[in-house]
């Protein structure tokens, strides 16, 4: 076994393809900071998912079906491939079989059912390489959340928190962690190399009524946070927003819709005609998509005004991180607002955008339809119904509800304390305030 963080080309050229494997049930950030490593230590990247039945037998339930799982992985910007079904004892032979030199895993220890360490064989092998798992997110942590309402993860302003004005601990802690934090931002903006510019980050400052409804419409202030690239010859800007809170199979499918219809329109402009795409190699060194797909994602406070309970149960870092990781974006803006107005669209920094797409359902129970203006300007476009249209953050929060008793079980052996009936009763209550909340706005819309 070793571990490595040799960047060199050489050494990742020798590496070649590259192996990582897991269950990445409702994939979060730490999944896509592994994969994001284990892609810097080769040339490429292929994901092993477990199945249902493999990770029912030797962890527990899943909160995410196969099917769900691997769209989540097919979307990591570092991932090359997906492999379905692969063995939750990972065997030497099965890497073989896809010319993978090398097993990635984090510095945590991951047992079979029996409790015998999952990667024995490879690390018998030497062909075995640790990356550092990602503090302070993991799956028992967000379900911890989910079961006990708890709001101490939210964050009021994340440019504070950057600078380090903001957070838990002393001053000098918290300058500590808000750099740290903005490192992670940086590398999460790479491409799917994991080593060059990708994605550009900005933020937006505006005041909060701004921010939350209609009351306000303001230009605001965008701030660069990482200079990736921008929009290329030709490509038409295409805006899209969100809480994307529990970055899920919803989301990714949506964004992946976006994507296909703008290839389509291009598809019917001639974009990809052979004589177009060699001129755009000639030019930019690469050929790239007809769409450039701007990400807006919404502040902790304007979620949960509109949707309660301890929503979103990830905060606005750890969404923004989510959406950073997803191929099928190519900026994301921190702290959108909840209405993209005609004054904001207009401040963009890279000017009004060609068209602003948004999903067949909504997660937030609305009075108004934030969108009014963009149909106005003619760029409103609409996503139709797709497999996945009804997975949010809601309906995993609804999984995890209805399967407790089975997630108490893996985390009593995990080592984790169990959830009391009472905040279980609480979680109830408050999300059938929040429905309640819900069908009367519809009502008086």
């Amino acid at each position: 076994m070793s571990t490595t963080h040799d960047m060199s080309l050489p050494a990742r050229q020798s590496r070649g393809r590259i192996w990582i494997d897991g269950c990445f049930d409702f994939t979060h950030h730490g999944h896509a900071g592994a994969m994001l490593q284990a892609r810097q230590l080769g040339t490429e990247l292929y994901v092993g998912v477990h199945s249902d039945e493999e990770i029912m037998e030797n962890k527990g339930p899943t909160v995410m079906r196969i099917d769900e799982r691997l769209a989540a992985v097919d979307a990591c910007r570092w991932a090359t491939t997906s492999i379905p079904d692969a063995p939750y004892v990972t065997q030497l032979s099965f890497i073989d079989q896809h010319a993978c030199t090398y097993v990635v895993h984090g510095d945590d220890i991951t047992s079979d059912s029996t409790g015998s360490d999952c990667y024995r064989f490879v690390k018998s092998a030497g062909r075995f390489l640790v990356v550092r798992r990602t503090p302070g997110i993991s799956t028992t942590d967000l379900v911890g959340r989910m079961l006990l309402c708890t709001k101490t993860h939210f964050i009021r302003s994340l440019t504070n928190v950057l600078d380090g004005e903001e957070g838990p601990g002393s001053a000098e802690e918290s300058k500590r962690v808000g750099a740290e934090m903005r490192r992670r931002i940086e590398d999460y903006a790479t491409d799917a190399t994991g080593l060059r510019p990708g994605a550009e980050v900005w933020g937006w400052a505006a005041s909060g009524a701004a921010k939350v409804d209609d009351g306000a419409d303001e230009a605001g202030r965008f701030e660069k946070m990482v200079a990736g690239t921008g929009p290329r010859r030709g490509q038409r800007v295409v805006y899209v927003d969100g809480g994307f809170d529990l970055f899920c199979s919803g989301h990714i499918e949506f964004l992946r819709q976006v994507m296909l219809a703008e290839e389509e329109r291009g598809r019917g402009d001639g974009w990809f005609e052979k004589e177009r795409s060699e001129r755009r190699v000639d030019v930019e060194g690469e050929d790239y998509p007809p769409a450039y797909v701007v990400a807006g994602v919404h502040d902790d406070e304007v979620i949960n005004r509109w949707k309660g309970v301890n929503y979103p149960v990830m905060n606005i870092f750890e969404r923004g991180l989510c959406v950073l990781q997803c191929k099928y974006i190519h900026a994301v803006i921190f702290g959108a607002p909840f209405t993209p107005t005609k004054k904001f669209l207009d401040a963009l920094p890279h000017g009004v955008p060609d068209a602003v797409y948004h999903g067949p359902t909504s997660f937030m129970p609305l009075t108004y339809d934030p969108y009014a203006e963009c149909r106005e300007m003619g760029i409103f476009r609409e996503v139709g119904s797709h497999v996945f249209q009804s997975v949010n953050a809601a309906e995993i929060v609804e999984r995890i509800m209805k399967s407790r008793a089975m997630y108490e079980e893996r985390q009593r052996k995990k080592g984790e304390k169990a959830v009391g009936e009472d905040a279980v009763r609480r979680r109830e209550l408050l999300e059938g305030e929040a429905k309640e909340l819900e069908d009367n706005r519809r009502v008086h819309r």
